[in-house]
């Protein structure tokens, strides 16, 4: 096959024929309007109440929540004063129909035996599980009711991660319902300082969620946006 006319001694991206230039033309378009859209909707989330954000305040909610919720707790006033600690478990279904419950699994060690030693860890893996039990216990008051209307989103955004650690299947059966637990510890005021803080930590049960096929696909989708 004979090299495109006028490509003798090209290089890189003008070696390709015309068409190809073309393409990659147009991918790369796309490409810089979706990361100028992105951070537009970002910067929207995260600034002062303006003309703009109050105007398409749904608009920018819908997109940055729950995957790209930003928040300012690694700064002062008020600095991120906890470690959050999150299980889960399983019933199971055999093939012989035979429920089968799992022990907790403590998805938490699972993220740290990822970060350590790793000079260059994901966000998912540092993040993504902590926030999203934050964005659950912001949205929910007493006996796990949902406040406001990312209750619900944010139930189903945490489900979707645990649904995805564990997959469709484990230990040979059909996973039907998960479970949550959490433990909070406080982190203790330095020596120097006069504050008296209760280190003890508080955990919290929450009550099974039933497995659907509609939340395993979205939990795939979840997992291969990751």
């Amino acid at each position: 096959m004979e090299p495109p006319e006028g490509a003798e001694g090209a290089t890189g991206i003008f070696a390709l024929s015309r068409s190809s230039r073309i393409a990659v033309a147009l991918a790369l378009a796309v490409a810089v309007v979706g990361v100028a859209v992105h951070l537009l909707m970002v910067f929207l989330h995260v600034a002062p109440a303006n003309t703009l954000s109050k105007q398409h305040g749904d608009l920018v909610g819908d997109y940055v929540y729950p995957e790209f919720e930003q928040n300012w707790k690694l700064f002062a006033p008020n600095p991120l004063q906890q470690n959050i600690h999150v299980w889960a478990r399983a019933e199971v279904r055999g093939p012989d129909a035979r429920q089968e419950t799992t022990g907790w699994v403590d998805l938490t060690a699972m993220d740290i035996a990822a970060i350590r030693h790793n000079i260059a860890p994901s966000h998912t893996e540092q993040n993504e599980l902590r926030r999203a039990w934050t964005f659950y216990s912001s949205t929910h008051g007493d006996q796990n009711k949902p406040i406001g209307l990312r209750g619900d989103l944010s139930r189903e955004y945490l489900q979707r991660i645990v649904e995805r650690r564990f997959g469709p299947r484990l230990n040979g059966g059909d996973v039907e319902r998960v479970q949550v637990r959490t433990g909070t510890t406080a982190v203790a005021a330095p020596v120097w300082s006069p504050e008296n803080t209760d280190t003890r930590t508080s955990f919290q049960v929450l009550p099974w969620w039933n497995v659907t096929p509609q939340s395993q696909s979205a939990a795939v989708g979840q997992e291969n946006a990751s």
